[in-house]
């Protein structure tokens, strides 16, 4: 397969996965990371251990229970496909869910870090100054972690777009429903495809570089505006 023969099929729904993904991620990790980088609970690293096991866990172990949980035959798969008519294994919505599940602490951590390490003087001003914790969390802290919600952003979707384990344990390879780029290599080196997959590998070798490289760029020049030394 040549450049101009390239199927870009699966690059779109890893970007479109990733995309969504990112976007609900956000969301609901947004008042977790406030709730682990502000609790003095007991229980939190309990909390901070469930988020992060799909860091440690092999993704066809996370992928297998995700597709059991999922199922026509569990209690979730049946009410979904009983009550809306949605099958949540082997479609793109699926692939969402799973995705939401296994890039869920690369969203939640780099938050909880940069809410961990603002200054505590500028929240209890907040406070003092009568604003919820709603209103501190949204107009005072999360504007000042710039660097910290664009790591958990970026790296959410970059991390996303690369998934193959959880992937096709739920999803499998259906062309233009399931099949993404990670998978549609794999296929690819399959069958001896070894040209493709070069040219495959290298468009997501290029991608993730380059998201890294901005990531860290825009970190150093906001550093450089906040009058950070970069010893």
């Amino acid at each position: 397969m040549g450049w101009s023969s390239l199927d870009f099929g699966p690059f779109i729904l890893s970007f479109k996965l990733a995309g969504i993904t990112t976007a609900i991620l956000f969301i609901v990790a947004l008042p977790v990371a406030w709730w682990l980088s502000q609790t003095k609970a007991r229980h939190k690293p309990v909390v901070e251990a469930i988020v992060s096991l799909p860091i440690v866990l092999p993704p066809s172990v996370l992928g297998f229970y995700i597709l059991f949980a999922l199922s026509q035959n569990s209690p979730v798969g049946a009410f979904f496909e009983e009550q809306f008519g949605i099958k949540l294994v082997f479609n793109f919505t699926g692939l969402v869910v799973a995705s939401c599940f296994y890039s869920f602490p690369f969203m939640v951590q780099p938050l909880q870090s940069g809410f961990e390490n603002l200054n505590p003087h500028m929240l209890e001003a907040s406070y003092l100054a009568g604003k919820s914790r709603l209103k501190t969390l949204l107009n005072v802290a999360l504007p000042n972690i710039k660097p910290a919600l664009l790591s958990g952003l970026i790296i959410t979707f970059a991390h996303t777009v690369g998934e193959f384990g959880v992937v096709l344990m739920v999803g499998g390879s259906i062309p233009g429903e399931t099949k993404v780029a990670s998978v549609a290599i794999y296929e690819m080196v399959e069958v001896m495809d070894y040209g493709s997959a070069h040219i495959y590998s290298a468009i997501m070798l290029l991608l993730s570089f380059s998201v890294l490289l901005g990531v860290y760029i825009f970190n150093r020049q906001y550093k450089k505006h906040l009058g950070w030394r970069d010893d």
